[in-house]
């Protein structure tokens, strides 16, 4: 019996450090470096350790082939711990993590979000790093899907979502 927990634990260990490796994420300075050399819109997922739909996230929806595969044509991925304590350079100011109460926040992320801190979040930042669009809350891997191309095709420009999403033809494997 304890062998097999112990199996169980390992394995459940390796699931959950290899569930991200479809997608290649970037750090926020990293992605604004690469997409001055070749632009790209930007996905952010801000998320925090102890946010139990952001594991899930990471678990079923970023460990799909399809969704990564897409994702890292497409876009520059960024992993922004919305309770990081790194310090991060944007538009010549330095965001901060900022204590409050018992836990915190950083200050690029509660900026991103517009203050409303729910996690996780997606967003969509344009090639000219430009806000497009805030998405809180869990994206399971059909969701995503259609949120991706609808970004990265610029259909935002063209079509409703309601449109999109009606007239939407799924790749998922």
């Amino acid at each position: 019996m304890k062998k097999l927990i112990l199996l169980f634990a390992i394995s459940l260990f390796y699931t959950n450090t290899n569930a991200q490796e479809n997608v290649k994420w970037l750090s926020f300075e990293e992605a604004l470096e690469l997409n001055k050399e070749n632009p790209k819109p930007i996905l952010v997922d801000i998320y925090t350790d102890w946010c139990g739909y952001c594991k899930k996230m990471d678990l079923n929806t970023y460990s799909n082939k399809t969704i990564g595969d897409y994702i890292n044509k497409n876009f520059y991925a960024v992993k922004l711990d919305g309770e990081g304590k790194e310090d991060i350079v944007f538009n010549d100011h330095t965001f901060k993590f900022q204590k409050e109460g018992r836990r915190g926040y950083h200050q690029l992320a509660a900026s991103l979000m517009d203050g409303q801190l729910s996690y996780p979040t997606t967003l969509f930042l344009s090639e000219e790093v430009e806000l497009l669009d805030r998405i809180p809350g869990y994206l399971d891997k059909e969701i995503m899907e259609k949120v991706l191309v609808y970004f990265s095709e610029e259909l935002y420009k063209t079509k409703k979502w309601e449109d999109f999403n009606t007239d939407f033809k799924s790749n998922l494997k």
